[in-house]
């Protein structure tokens, strides 16, 4: 596994700060590439995404350590983002929700549980399953995927190794071969960075596709903040090239940019 492979650097502790810093960025740097490879992959998978949301399927992402990390946070951003329900989007990582700031030990090498988390969510054939995990190797999620494709679920991928036991258990895997990490072995570097671009991507392109953003902006966000409060009220003058004042009454009156915009266009 290139993950596992050995770092291109070493004796990294006699380096300085700087060269330290600027070698991790150059092995950064690489990162958008491999990305960019696996595009045709990801758009394969964001078009099954797309169409089973219409009918009103959901999306889950299941993970392990900082890969289930990663799909908890692309989750949680979602409803602010875009307006959705919180349980449109659902992130599940291994070990539980107490996972998040604190490992729990041996979560990921348990086959079993991974579906039977998915079950306290009743996941149907109309819902989307994907499984992140660098190493594509993580039993956790390798029993999710291979249970939900058994149960008729869509299923996809994001991993770091090419033809991983991920990989073969999702119908839509995105293989984002990202190379050896400045640290031999961790992947909460390289491939971590890899697995976030690609869930931005994923995610943010369903929800364009879903009508969630007008032009190129975030009308159907939530106000939960003065800077989203500001950011809305900056929207609903640049759209309808009105002042702050008529601005801020639209959103009270209408509660959302969305809202506010389409009463200002009538």
């Amino acid at each position: 596994m290139t993950t596992e492979t050995t770092s291109h650097y070493d004796h990294l502790e006699r380096m300085t700060v700087k060269e330290l810093l600027t070698c991790i960025n150059q092995e950064d740097k690489t990162v958008p590439q491999a990305v960019e490879r696996a595009i045709p992959q990801l758009e394969a998978l964001v078009e099954q995404i797309v169409k089973r949301m219409r009918q009103g399927g959901r999306l889950f992402y299941i993970g392990a350590g900082t890969s289930g990390r990663l799909g908890v946070v692309d989750a949680s951003e979602c409803p602010p983002t875009y307006g959705v329900p919180h349980d449109l989007v659902i992130g599940i990582i291994a070990g539980g929700d107490q996972a998040i700031r604190r490992a729990v030990e041996f979560a990921e090498d348990d086959a079993e549980q991974a579906w039977k988390d998915l079950q306290k969510y009743h996941i149907t054939e109309l819902d989307t399953l994907v499984g992140i995990a660098a190493s594509g190797r993580t039993p956790y999620v390798i029993g999710g995927l291979v249970e939900a494709r058994k149960q008729g679920v869509l299923t996809g991928c994001i991993v770091c190794n090419e033809n991983s036991a991920v990989a073969e258990a999702a119908a839509y895997p995105v293989e984002v071969v990202v190379g050896p990490e400045f640290v031999t072995g961790s992947t909460r570097m390289k491939a971590g960075t890899a697995q976030k671009l690609v869930l931005n991507m994923l995610s943010t392109s369903v929800m364009i596709q879903l009508g969630r953003v007008k032009g190129n902006k975030m009308v159907d966000m939530q106000m939960t903040n003065h800077k989203l409060v500001e950011r809305a009220i900056g929207m609903v003058m640049d759209e309808l090239s009105t002042t702050r004042e008529e601005a801020e009454a639209l959103l009270d009156a209408h509660g959302s940019v969305r809202g506010a915009i389409e009463a200002g266009r009538t």
